[in-house]
């Protein structure tokens, strides 16, 4: 009964999005040399200031940088979110080189710039990657997405990111004044590479933890942010990738995650290497770790996530 439920609040959710999705008006839009980027434009995610903003410096706008599929893509889009502790993102081979790869794939990419620690602590960045998802599914008709089939790809502290995305959201507010914010910002999928999932002890990676939440966090907020103790049956399909040898995020991380989404009968796929140091990103030098972007497009397309384009 209950997942008949979610299943018909998720129609209604879509339906109710692809009106949205037409009357939406574009976000903002700038061209600027990025580091990690080049000379790409990218989209503010809030050009008249982020929630809560501190200053109105780059670390205080939020953004998004989009790698569109060549044409013809298949109509998938991933929000792709950088490791980093949250306290720095590690925009080039967790940010630019992924986005690449997956444009391989006929996917598009969207390489999300969060609020960061100490500056920021929660609920900063998970508004961002929140209204990233909002603000993809919102373009869908321009970028010639499948508002339906819209994910999120984390490593490290992103994975963290990414498992809140996938476990705190919404089907929007109806009356809100920005037509954007009306749209839902839950995921259609997730993939977690090494993440950090837990902030509780004695698996939390410390550095992620304070950053996000501070140095006397409540034990409410803990839990909430403990992304394995908020999986729902609503909770997306999600792809998992973790070494058993991680020394700096435990592998029980990942392996906490993917027990509770088998309990909520949330479709998983966890994958544990033997070996690997942490934050390889594609690990392109790597002939054993290199296999996991081939699992998780495997997964990609048994999921209909990817899917032929004719």
């Amino acid at each position: 009964m209950v997942r008949t439920v979610l299943r018909c609040a998720v129609l209604l959710t879509l339906v109710a999005g692809a009106r949205l999705i037409a009357q939406a008006p574009p976000p903002y839009h700038i061209t600027a040399v990025d580091s990690a980027h080049g000379s790409r434009p990218f989209t503010l995610l809030w050009p008249d200031g982020a929630p809560n903003a501190v200053g109105r410096d780059a670390v205080d706008r939020p953004k998004i940088t989009p790698y569109l599929a060549p044409v013809p893509g298949n109509g998938a889009a991933v929000i792709v979110i950088p490791g980093g502790g949250y306290a720095v993102v590690a925009a080039d081979h967790e940010g630019k080189a992924v986005a690449e790869w997956l444009n391989t794939l006929g996917v598009s990419a969207f390489v999300l710039q969060y609020r960061l620690g100490p500056r920021y602590r929660h609920p900063a960045p998970m508004q961002d990657v929140q209204r990233a998802i909002r603000i993809v599914r919102s373009r869908a008709p321009e970028w010639k997405l499948d508002p339906t089939r819209i994910g999120v790809l984390g490593f490290s502290a992103g994975g963290h990111l990414a498992a809140t995305a996938a476990t705190h959201f919404d089907a929007g507010v109806e009356a809100a004044p920005n037509l954007i914010d009306r749209l839902s910002s839950r995921p259609d999928f997730a993939i977690l590479a090494y993440p950090v999932i837990t902030m509780r002890p004695p698996f939390t990676h410390g550095g992620s933890r304070t950053n996000l939440l501070g140095d006397s966090p409540t034990a409410r907020l803990v839990d909430s942010l403990s992304a394995e103790r908020q999986v729902t049956p609503y909770t997306p399909p999600t792809f998992l990738f973790h070494t058993a040898d991680d020394d700096v995020v435990p592998v029980e991380n990942a392996e906490l995650f993917a027990d509770a989404l088998r309990r909520a009968k949330v479709p998983v796929e966890l994958h544990v290497f033997e070996h690997g140091r942490h934050g390889v990103g594609l690990a392109p030098a790597d002939p054993v770790l290199s296999q996991w972007p081939t699992l998780a497009a495997a997964w990609m397309r048994a999921h209909n996530i990817i899917v032929t384009v004719r």
